[in-house]
């Protein structure tokens, strides 16, 4: 699969379980879960928005900016360890899940750093 698809089809699928996961939040949550697990949980929803909206951004910018894969499969990793540990953190309050969180943080910031680099790094275009 082309990249540009890969992101497209990644961000599209991290956005409807981003938004299903904010509802079940919404609906179904806030009376099961504590205050505290409930504002873990609403963070990693927005974070795992932020991103998906991000991977959507990058399958437009596939074609025209060489190795901004590399800032996909950045953003990915930091849903899967970011949000993926507050998640299991919202729901079984294991707080050695907390120490994954900034693994994922790390892997967003790098993924951000990385795209400015590739934005500064582009040659101007003609015209």
């Amino acid at each position: 699969m082309p990249l540009d698809r890969l992101w497209l089809t990644l961000g599209a699928f991290f956005a409807l379980t981003g938004v299903a996961a904010g509802a079940l939040g919404a609906h179904g949550l806030k009376s099961a879960l504590d205050a505290e697990a409930f504002q873990v949980f609403e963070t990693g929803v927005r974070y795992q928005m932020y991103h998906a909206l991000a991977l959507v951004a990058l399958a437009a910018l596939a074609p025209q900016v060489p190795g901004v894969h590399w800032t996909g499969w950045l953003f990915i990793a930091g849903i899967m360890l970011f949000c993926g540990s507050l998640y299991l953190l919202a729901f079984t309050g294991v707080r050695f899940l907390g120490a994954i969180t900034p693994l994922g943080g790390l892997c967003f910031i790098a993924g951000w750093g990385l795209l400015l680099y590739q934005a500064l790094a582009r040659p101007p275009q003609a015209g």
